[in-house]
């Protein structure tokens, strides 16, 4: 692949290097459309998405480094990574589970472990295998005591560029051992472009009436609050900047937006999670999960510093993210979905990310 460039003009090249070890790559998925994806091992991170607007012009619609060293040394942002093992945050970094406490979980965010921790699933080589010209099939196992979590985990993510111009992720694990598992992808959205000003005109809509409340901290005080009569409401569509800046306290703690809505799916496992258009481009964004709950997050704390793609640099609400998961704290939270893993059985999920034109 030597000196070969993607549709988007990633350079596979900038993409090859050895981290503790083991080497890293960057692979590309493409549909009959034109569509492209590509995808690094490093974090299983997607690096660029190709999707076309309502003139037919091809729009990379992620964030993301254009090469292992931009990724390696301006701070990992979590753009389009797997996190794990634990996505989103436990409280004070610990946990009890069958009358055993672990509480040796890194406090890597306030007072709590945010997304695996210091060294999550985002800053690990996982083993490759491109299965044919839409599949990429991405495998970790995580080690017994792995930044303080139990049990040895071995997971496989699996990404499909399908036909219909959407990206599958499904998500397989396994433990030896009693432990928890929450994973999801940060694929940070702007379906203006990447590198646009803002993500305020983006018109979203996200299928929850309930949300989850947070402390200062962003951990969920415990039960679902409603969101009728708030600016947390995206039942019906709104814009992500209507409301953003109201002096409501939960956009106050979050500094916007970071928050998870418990979906409204009834008996459904699969279900449309939420939905998100460019009124520029005309690009949609449809959202399916298994998951009980996604999280909306804003993009609050990007400062314009860590350059981006082709040069970019991406500030504050330049994009959006929405993760597939189970609620934060839930191994704190009896009363949640449960994210407990025991041995014998098998963890699985899926997400679905699609691209129309409105």
């Amino acid at each position: 692949m030597n000196n070969k460039t993607t549709l988007s003009g990633l350079s596979y090249d900038k993409f090859n290097a050895t981290v503790e070890g083991k080497t890293t790559r960057l692979y590309a998925l493409t549909n009959a459309n034109g569509c492209e994806l590509t995808i690094c091992n490093y974090g299983a991170r997607i690096i660029s998405l190709l999707v076309p607007d309502r003139n037919g012009n091809m729009i990379d619609v992620v964030t993301g480094h254009d090469s292992m060293e931009t990724i390696l040394t301006t701070g990992d942002t979590y753009f389009g990574v797997i996190c794990g093992r634990y996505a989103n945050r436990i409280a004070r970094g610990r946990f009890e589970l069958d009358g055993v406490v672990y509480d040796q979980l890194a406090i890597n965010n306030g007072p709590n472990n945010l997304h695996g921790g210091i060294k999550g699933f985002n800053e690990r080589v996982w083993e490759a295998e491109q299965i044919d010209n839409q599949t990429l099939a991405l495998r970790y196992t995580s080690a017994d005591g792995e930044e303080g979590f139990p049990g040895n985990l071995s997971v496989t993510v699996t990404y499909r560029l399908n036909e219909e111009n959407s990206v599958d992720i499904t998500y397989k694990a396994t433990t030896d051992k009693a432990t928890v598992v929450n994973l999801t992808n940060h694929a940070f959205f702007n379906l203006s472009g990447v590198g646009e000003t803002t993500v305020d005109d983006h018109i979203l809509t996200i299928k929850a009436s309930h949300y989850l409340p947070t402390d200062e901290t962003a951990i969920p005080y415990g039960e679902l609050a409603p969101v009728a009569g708030t600016p947390m409401a995206f039942d019906t569509p709104h814009t992500i900047g209507e409301r953003i800046n109201e002096p409501f306290e939960q956009l106050i703690f979050g500094h916007g937006y970071d928050h998870c809505y418990a979906l409204d799916k009834g008996d459904k496992v699969y279900a449309l999670a939420a939905e998100c258009i460019s009124p520029r481009t005309g690009i949609a964004l449809e959202v399916f999960t298994t998951e009980p709950g996604i999280q909306l997050y804003t993009a609050n704390w990007l400062d314009g510093k860590n350059i981006g793609k082709h040069g970019k640099y991406y500030n504050a609400r330049t994009s959006f993210c929405l993760e597939t998961q189970h609620y934060p704290d839930s191994p704190n939270k009896p009363q949640y979905p449960t994210t407990v893993l025991r041995p014998g059985e098998k963890f699985e999920s899926r997400t679905t990310f699609k691209f129309t034109i409105k």
